[in-house]
């Protein structure tokens, strides 16, 4: 069982902040969970969530062997498959797919496909979430990498802890950006009143957030713009383009819906390191139909 003191320079640090430096194979929701389910403890009582340290405490931290994966029915699905191998797949989420069972969404999701296609996926997750490593929104298509195997999944999961990864989105943006490349440095948090909408925050109340961007094409009274993530905050290319006064397109929460069906954001090309292999591998996902038919192609 993992032990760690709590040094002078930690005092006042939150325990999930703390414990992401020190496990970087576990995400910061799979380290809450584990809080919440009396898996980790300070000074031998059972954490509280948002637990702030004092110096000298001593941090014990309990990972559970990978639940079993019942609970979710598989369903034959059809699955887009980019690449597969005995540890991991990657594949061309559809725009309108769920990636996992939750309230208001019990089946017909990604896992329940998987969970017919694969014999085995890695239980890290949980049962509701087996081999999910990284998720996409329901309403953005493009490349999502899935572990079959727990080795697979701590491999992965370091990469996007440690950010070496690659992650190109496309989105189609309302208006003319004034400036065709830059770079978005913000700090992102929860919306202080709208709670299912992330914001861009002073300096020091939220998580550090880096995106690139760059116009691939101008449209009329729109934007093509590929956009590299540095980091992985949740609706991140979403409120950046909010943030800079053009937001994605048909994007109801952030912008408006409009003429289109869902948020114009598709992650288009994704890089990394095989957990196994070592062997560097990229992925490109199809342009999706709806782009095709806005006229937004990304060119040579």
């Amino acid at each position: 069982m993992p032990e760690y003191p709590v040094p002078s320079e930690s005092a006042g640090l939150r325990l999930d902040h703390f414990l992401a430096a020190k496990l970087p194979h576990l995400s910061r929701s799979r380290l809450q969970a584990l809080i919440k389910e009396g898996h980790i403890c300070v000074g031998g009582e059972p954490a509280k969530p948002g637990e702030k340290l004092r110096p000298g405490k001593l941090v014990t931290v309990h990972e559970p062997e990978a639940a079993p994966l019942t609970g979710t029915d598989p369903e034959a699905i059809p699955l887009e498959i980019l690449y597969e191998d005995d540890d991991l797949l990657v594949l061309n989420k559809a725009a309108g797919m769920v990636v996992h069972p939750a309230a208001g969404n019990p089946s017909g999701t990604l896992v329940n496909a998987l969970l017919h296609h694969c014999t085995s996926l890695s239980g890290i997750g949980g049962e509701q979430r087996p081999g999910i490593v990284h998720r996409l929104d329901k309403e953005t298509s493009g490349c999502l990498v899935v572990a079959k195997n727990d080795l697979a999944h701590q491999g992965l999961s370091k990469q996007f802890a440690g950010r070496t990864l690659l992650k190109v989105y496309l989105a189609l943006a309302a208006g003319h950006l004034t400036k065709k490349t830059g770079v978005i440095e913000t700090e992102i948090a929860r919306h202080p009143v709208h709670r299912k909408k992330m914001a861009v925050v002073e300096k020091g109340r939220g998580r550090a957030s880096t995106t690139d961007y760059r116009v691939l094409r101008e449209l009329p009274g729109a934007s093509l713009v590929e956009c590299t993530l540095h980091t992985g905050r949740t609706h991140q290319i979403r409120v950046h383009l909010k943030h800079l006064g053009h937001p994605l397109l048909g994007d109801a929460l952030y912008g408006r819906r409009g003429s289109y069906e869902r948020q114009m954001l598709h992650a288009w090309k994704l890089g990394f390191t095989h957990p196994r292999t070592g062997k560097w591998m990229e992925f490109q996902s199809p342009i999706p139909q709806d782009f095709v038919d806005a006229g937004a192609l990304p060119g040579e």
